[in-house]
């Protein structure tokens, strides 16, 4: 088994600045309160531009996806991370309590006599989840600081949403507790909430067996699983037709679900959609705490859940976004897009639902993911916001929110040529949109994304 060490990142050779490293990263915090040097500036900036060494990325993910404050003090993050283990393990025991309703409605309570089993710490009391909130899509409006979110819920119903200015949904309701999140679940027999996680279980269980094994050499210690732990863990999380895999993607597979299981109770108006899953698995992979992958992909999922979204608006604005891009940086490419009917971008919907990871390979998905966490992060904090860049970085672009869309609208326009001489319809240019998996160098697509936030940003301001 490859250790992390040996992973190569997959930046092209025009990559001008390396990932950060170990050494970089521990030498950031003050030897006396923990605190990262200038709120973590320059570890932000060093990930925007190198990405994050394989190493510390189960490290780092946590600062920059907000679970933890770039302005906290050690002391701080240790009291927040029992907080959270414990704020887990309660829905964890209530999908544990799910199951075995269901199971007794069945008649067959199999492995679920037992309850699961959690190291307990002491706490005089839980602080209340970090419930799913979606980013605003404007530049002007980073990312909201972590502490302020820990004192807010947010739901998506489906329904309507408010709107900014730049067509991201973003709604806030009231505080609310793990508890009350999870006595607002009717367990009543035939209740329309039971119901609905008796539809997510089954899909929950088909997909998590159905997952590659990609991220294998990022999990040394997974990887290594005995088979025994890992059939006992697939029989607590109820795994059907999984005899056919090995120790390591059985074991993968079981935490997905019990990971998934608690995040569809704790936002049960999102649930579980496929293609969650594929979010979930990189947690997964480099975190062997099934708390923290919870917390982290539920810091994630703030700005990915509207991409679930049963009457898909989400969805809709950020393909309307994309348009947008080209329109402006590239009128020829979107007027052509207009004369065969596809200026809507649906051809790129598999991109904006789960984020390219099914163009990307794993380690690209990593690399692209925590780059664009680090523009979020950035934003938030207000590094490079405002400021006059220096002589050597005179061409680089600020931080953005949409870094993901135009990422994606970079794609499209390297399709450029092919897409005026080839497409003459939708069914044209999702072919050439299905034929770039594997054929993405992601250094040099977030080099010309970059580019289009310069170029968008010249012809707007």
């Amino acid at each position: 088994m490859c250790s992390l060490r040996s992973i190569k990142t997959h930046w092209s050779r025009k990559r001008k600045i390396h990932s950060l490293k170990s050494q970089e990263w521990h030498d950031s915090f003050d030897s006396e309160d923990g605190c990262l040097s200038n709120y973590g500036e320059a570890v932000v900036n060093k990930v925007r531009w190198g990405g994050i060494d394989p190493e510390i990325r189960a490290e780092v993910w946590p600062f920059l996806l907000g679970l933890y404050d770039l302005r906290s003090t050690a002391a701080e993050r240790k009291e927040k991370k029992l907080s959270k283990r414990e704020e887990y393990e309660n829905l964890r025991n209530k999908c544990q309590s799910v199951r075995l309703l269901l199971s007794d409605e069945r008649g067959d309570r199999g492995n679920l006599e037992e309850p699961l089993e959690f190291e307990k710490p002491t706490l005089k009391e839980s602080q209340s989840p970090d419930n799913a909130v979606l980013v605003d899509s404007s530049e002007d409006a980073p990312l909201e600081d972590s502490q302020e979110i820990d004192k807010r819920s947010e739901s998506c119903d489906g329904k309507g949403s408010q709107d900014n200015s730049d067509g991201i949904s973003a709604v806030e309701q009231k505080t609310e507790d793990v508890s009350g999140v999870i006595n607002s679940w009717q367990l009543e027999s035939g209740s329309p909430a039971l119901e609905n996680f008796t539809t997510w279980q089954r899909i929950i269980r088909l997909d998590a067996v159905r997952m590659n094994a990609e991220w294998v050499p990022y999990s040394p210690t997974q990887a290594n699983v005995s088979a025994e732990e890992a059939f006992k863990l697939a029989r607590a999380a109820s795994l059907e037709d999984d005899e056919h895999l090995e120790p390591c993607r059985q074991h993968h597979a079981a935490r997905l679900v019990e990971i998934l299981e608690a995040y569809s109770i704790y936002d049960p108006e999102t649930g579980y959609c496929q293609g969650m899953s594929d979010l979930l698995s990189p947690f997964v992979a480099l975190m062997d705490e099934d708390f923290e992958a919870f917390w982290c992909f539920t810091y994630f999922m703030r700005t990915a859940r509207h991409n679930f979204r049963t009457d898909e608006v989400g969805i809709r604005k950020q393909l309307d976004k994309v348009s947008e891009i080209l329109k402006i940086a590239d009128s020829p490419l979107y007027n052509h897009l207009v004369k065969i009917n596809s200026e809507d971008c649906t051809f790129v919907y598999r991109m904006v639902v789960v984020l390219l990871r099914r163009e990307l390979s794993f380690e690209q998905t990593l690399c692209l993911w925590e780059v664009i966490w680090a523009d979020w992060a950035a934003l938030k904090m207000g590094f490079g916001v405002g400021k006059k860049p220096k002589r050597s970085r005179k061409k680089r672009a600020p931080p953005s929110n949409d870094l993901l869309l135009f990422t994606i609208a970079a794609a499209v326009h390297k399709k450029r040529k092919i897409i005026f001489e080839r497409c003459r319809g939708m069914d044209d240019l999702l072919k050439e949109c299905n034929a770039m998996a594997g054929h993405l160098d992601i250094w040099e697509l977030l080099d010309d994304a970059r580019e289009l936030i310069r170029s968008v940003n010249s012809k707007t301001l």
